[in-house]
C-alpha cells in the first residue's frame, strides 16, 4: 500500500539554518498493516508522515501509494488524493474549539459534495463508534484530553480512508486512555486499512497489534 524509497526532506536548503529532517528513508508498509515509526523528538517522525500523507512534499525520493507515485503529483491533485484516500490523527488534535463534537467531524466530508443527510448520518456511526453520541453538541474546548483525542479520531475516518496516519496519539493520553486507542486501532487495522504510527510510547511500540517497528534518528531510519 505504502511505498516510500529514498526519501529525503531538507528544509532551508543551501541556507545557514538548513534542517535535513528526513534523509534517504526507504519503507514498504503492505495493505492492512501497522507500522510504528519510534524515535526521540526531532527525529523526523512528524515530517514523515505529513510527506506520506501529502501534506508536505519531498525534496527527493519518491512516495508511492498502491503502485501510483503520489510525490510529485499537482497540488489539486495531491489534496484529492489527501481526502479521498488519507485520515491524519495530529499530535495537537488541530480541532476547532469553538465548534462542536458533530461540527469538527463533520468538516473532511463538506468537499466531498454529499448530501446533508449522508453527512448526518456517517458524523452519527463516528460519533457512536467513539463513544461522543452524548457529547455531539458540546464545544470541543468543553472536552477532556481523552474525549478531544475521540473527536480527532472521528475526523480522521470521516472520508473512510484506506490510509490511517498517527502522530504520537497517546501524547495526551493516560496508560487506560492509550490502550483503549490501541484497541481502536486494532479494529480499525482488522478492517482492512493501512495504520503508520509515529510514536516513542511503548503503548504503542509494544503493543500485539503492531506488525512492525522502525527507529528514526536524526532524520535516518533502521527497522528492529
Amino acid at each position: 500500500m505504502i511505498r516510500v524509497v529514498s526519501v529525503s526532506k531538507v528544509y532551508n536548503k543551501g541556507e545557514p539554518n538548513q534542517v535535513r529532517a528526513v534523509w534517504e528513508v526507504s519503507l514498504h508498509v503492505p495493505q492492512g498493516e501497522m507500522a510504528v515509526v519510534r524515535g526521540p523528538s526531532g527525529s523526523g517522525k512528524t515530517t514523515l508522515l505529513t510527506l506520506i500523507g501529502c501534506f508536505a512534499r519531498p525534496s527527493s525520493g519518491e512516495i508511492q501509494v498502491a503502485g501510483k507515485p503520489i510525490s510529485r503529483l499537482p497540488e489539486k491533485f495531491m489534496t484529492l488524493h489527501r481526502r479521498k484516500h488519507v485520515g491524519m490523527m495530529f499530535q495537537q488534535f488541530n480541532l476547532i474549539q469553538d465548534l462542536s463534537v458533530e461540527k469538527n467531524v463533520a468538516i473532511p466530508l463538506y468537499p466531498l459534495q454529499l448530501s446533508g443527510r449522508l453527512i448526518d448520518e456517517r458524523v452519527d456511526a463516528l460519533l457512536h463508534m467513539v463513544r461522543l453520541d452524548k457529547r455531539r453538541a458540546f464545544p470541543v474546548k468543553r472536552l477532556s484530553g481523552g474525549e478531544q483525542q475521540r473527536v480527532a479520531i472521528a475526523r480522521a475516518l470521516a472520508n473512510d480512508p484506506e490510509i490511517v496516519l498517527a502522530d504520537e496519539p497517546t501524547a495526551h493520553l493516560d496508560t487506560a486512555l492509550s490502550q483503549e486507542l490501541m484497541t481502536m486501532l486494532q479494529a480499525l487495522k482488522a478492517e482492512g486499512r493501512t495504520i503508520v504510527i509515529a510514536s516513542h510510547d511503548p503503548v504503542v511500540y509494544g503493543h500485539p497489534s503492531v506488525d512492525r517497528v522502525l527507529t528514526m534518528k536524526d532524520g535516518c531510519m533502521s527497522e528492529v
